[in-house]
């Protein structure tokens, strides 16, 4: 017999909530047993749960998890169009990372620039208050 997990022991050992879980069982992306109201979590699920939160890091939506799961449940072992598809999305989300560093960059430069600007105006201001005091 497999290994068997509570909602409760794989909220633990993830550091998610179990409201999260039942959220991704919601979205169907694990799909646990059930023994009357309680949930039995299978080795699967818990690999799942595992590369949703993964995915999730990698900034992919779960409907993106889905598509990925939805192709690995096609075959036994994964399939060529699965790896395909999470090199397409690994390119889109590494050219939305490089465009984001870019954005970035660019707003710290403005904001390096909008600072001495207020700075400049900052010392205009005292030294004509200085030349106006009696």
């Amino acid at each position: 017999m497999s290994k068997t997990y509570s909602i409760s022991e794989l909220a633990n050992e993830f550091d998610v909530t179990t409201r999260s879980i039942r959220f991704y069982e919601d979205q169907e992306l694990l799909r646990p047993a059930r023994r009357g109201q309680t949930r039995i979590y299978s080795s699967k699920d818990r690999v799942r749960l595992k590369l949703t939160l993964r995915g999730k890091r990698l900034g992919l939506s779960l409907a993106e998890i889905r598509e990925l799961f939805s192709l690995w449940d096609e075959t036994r072992s994964g399939s060529e169009k699965q790896l395909h598809l999470m090199l397409s999305k690994i390119q889109e989300r590494r050219a939305a990372l490089e465009q984001q560093m870019k954005d970035i960059t660019m707003v710290q430069l403005e904001l390096e620039s909008a600072e001495i600007r207020c700075r400049q105006a900052l010392e205009e201001l005292h030294q004509k208050q200085e030349e106006e005091a009696p």
